[in-house]
C-alpha cells in the first residue's frame, strides 16, 4: 500500500483526557500504559503541590484531550477538542496541574458545541499569538438536531474569527500535519462501511430551511505513529464511523499495526445502537493492544468493548494519562 502521507515516527506520546462524560477516582487500572491523575500528578508535581492546588477533575458531555508527542527529541503539544462548557476543561487541566500554554495548536474534530464551548477559554488560557485552529469549514454551518415531532433544536453557533483573536482558523478538508509531522489530521474521511450512517438526526440551516445533513463530513480524527509501536488513534465522535476512521488511517499513511484507538465512537442512541456489535467485531479484528472508548460511545457500546477486548479495554475517567 502506498504512503501517502508521510507521518514521521513519535519517539514518545502522551495523551491525558481533559474532558469526557465519567469521572471515576478509584477503580483499579490492569494496563500499564495507562494511570489514574492521582498516581501521576503526585509523582510529576510533588506532594507540596498537590496539598496546596489539587482540584478534582469534574465530568461533562463533552470531551477534551491534551496530546504530547516528542519527535527527534522535542516535544509538542497539541489541544484535541474543548469540552462542553466554558470553563470545565480548562479547570480540569489547571486542578491537575496541566501547563497550557505549552499548547501550539488546537484541533477540533468537527464543528458540535460538546466539542468547542471551551475553546475561548483556552485560547486566553494558551495566550500564544496565531495560536493555529484547524478548522474545517463546514464547522461554520447554522446546525440542530430534530426531534420525533419534526421541531429542530438549534446548536450554539461556532466562534468566528474576532472572537479567537489573537488566534486564527485554519481550514482544510484533507488531511495536515501538525508537531513537525509526528500529528497527522485525518481531514475529511471517506465512508466505506455499510453499517456506519453517519448522524441521521442532524439538520443544517440553509435559506431560512433546516434541512438533512447526516454525513458530518467535517469530523476528523488525529494520528500519531509510536515508534516500533504502531498507530495511536485519537476520536472526537468518530461521525464518520470508528471503523471507517481507521481505516482511512490505516490507508493514508501506509501503516496496517493499529496500537490505541481512543476517543469516541458514537454508538449510544437508538439509531447508532444497532452498529455496536459489527464495530466491535471489526475492532477486535484489528488486535488493538489499547482500547479506550469515550464521551458518545455509551454504556452499551464500551461494555461491547469490554467483553470484545477483555485485555485491552480501559474504562476512562477524566484524568487519566496515557503513556506510549
Amino acid at each position: 500500500m502506498p504512503k501517502d502521507v508521510p507521518l514521521k515516527d513519535a519517539e514518545s506520546l502522551e495523551v491525558i483526557c481533559l474532558m469526557d462524560n465519567c469521572v471515576d477516582l478509584t477503580s483499579s487500572i490492569n494496563q500499564r500504559e495507562v494511570q489514574s491523575f492521582r498516581s501521576w500528578v503526585a509523582e510529576r508535581m510533588g506532594k507540596k503541590w498537590v496539598e496546596e492546588n489539587l482540584r478534582l477533575p469534574i465530568a461533562e458531555h463533552g470531551l477534551s484531550m491534551l496530546v504530547t508527542i516528542t519527535i527527534d527529541e522535542k516535544a509538542h503539544s497539541i489541544l484535541f477538542d474543548a469540552g462542553v462548557s466554558p470553563e470545565g476543561a480548562v479547570s480540569n487541566a489547571r486542578g491537575i496541574g496541566v501547563n497550557l500554554k505549552q499548547v501550539e495548536a488546537v484541533v477540533l474534530s468537527h464543528g458540535h458545541y460538546d466539542h468547542f464551548g471551551g475553546l475561548l477559554s483556552f485560547i486566553k488560557a494558551a495566550s500564544r499569538a496565531d495560536l493555529p485552529i484547524i478548522v474545517h469549514e463546514d464547522m461554520f454551518k447554522t446546525r440542530g438536531v430534530a426531534s420525533s415531532n419534526g421541531s429542530v433544536r438549534r446548536h450554539p453557533e461556532f466562534p468566528n474569527e474576532a472572537q479567537i483573536r489573537p488566534a486564527k482558523f485554519v481550514k482544510t478538508k484533507g488531511p495536515y500535519l501538525l508537531a513537525d509531522g509526528g500529528v497527522l489530521v485525518t481531514g475529511e474521511i471517506p465512508r466505506k462501511t455499510d453499517f456506519e450512517k453517519g448522524y441521521a438526526h442532524q439538520r443544517v440551516l440553509v435559506d431560512g430551511e433546516w434541512r438533512p445533513d447526516p454525513w458530518v463530513w467535517d469530523d476528523r480524527a488525529l494520528a500519531v505513529h509510536v515508534k516500533n509501536k504502531g498507530l495511536v488513534i485519537l476520536s472526537g465522535c468518530a461521525h464518520a464511523g470508528i471503523v471507517n476512521t481507521v481505516l482511512h488511517v490505516q490507508h493514508i499513511t501506509g501503516i496496517r499495526k493499529v496500537y490505541a484507538i481512543i476517543g469516541g465512537f458514537h454508538l449510544s442512541g437508538k439509531e447508532c445502537e444497532e452498529r455496536i456489535d459489527k464495530t466491535a467485531e471489526i475492532l477486535k479484528r484489528l488486535q488493538p493492544e489499547l482500547v479506550a472508548p469515550m464521551h458518545c460511545t455509551g454504556w452499551r457500546g464500551a461494555f461491547a468493548m469490554a467483553k470484545a477486548l477483555p485485555e485491552a479495554f480501559v474504562w476512562n475517567s477524566v484524568g487519566h494519562l496515557y503513556t506510549f
